[in-house]
């Protein structure tokens, strides 16, 4: 490349990169998040069939967010063990419910004629914790 080209070109891209510092592009976000996992409510309305003949809503908690994980070269009795084919190891955490509660929902039903109670639970803390498969 020329060196008259090369100025030019860096000429247009120092503004570009300049203006995405200044104004980021939607969904960059200055705020880093901290890795974890925390607990976030929603409301969940629960009904009877699908008819709604009967409902309830409630506040209740799950856990959200991400949780630090890794990946390296596997050690040399892991290569060996494995016939040569587990090359990398991994540390997986995923954020699950360290802490749990159960929660009556009423459900109304129309014209008062009747209400049932039922049980559910919900997230009370999370965790980081190591990925199992039977919980997703």
């Amino acid at each position: 490349m020329s060196p008259c080209l090369t100025s030019h070109l860096f000429l247009l891209v120092v503004p570009v990169m300049s203006l995405l510092l200044l104004f980021p592009p939607i969904g960059w976000s200055h705020d880093n998040p901290t890795p974890g996992c925390h607990l976030y409510p929603f409301n969940l309305t629960i009904r009877s069939d699908r008819r709604s003949t009967c409902k309830g809503i409630h506040l209740v908690y799950a856990c959200v967010g991400y949780c630090e994980s890794s990946a390296f070269p596997s050690r040399y009795s892991v290569l060996v063990a494995s016939n040569f084919t587990h090359n990398i190891t991994s540390a997986s955490r995923c954020c699950t419910i360290s802490k749990d509660a159960k929660v009556k929902v009423r459900l109304d039903c129309p014209r008062g004629r009747h209400h049932e109670e039922i049980e559910i639970l919900t997230a009370k803390a999370c965790r980081c914790d190591m990925c199992r498969k039977s919980r997703y």
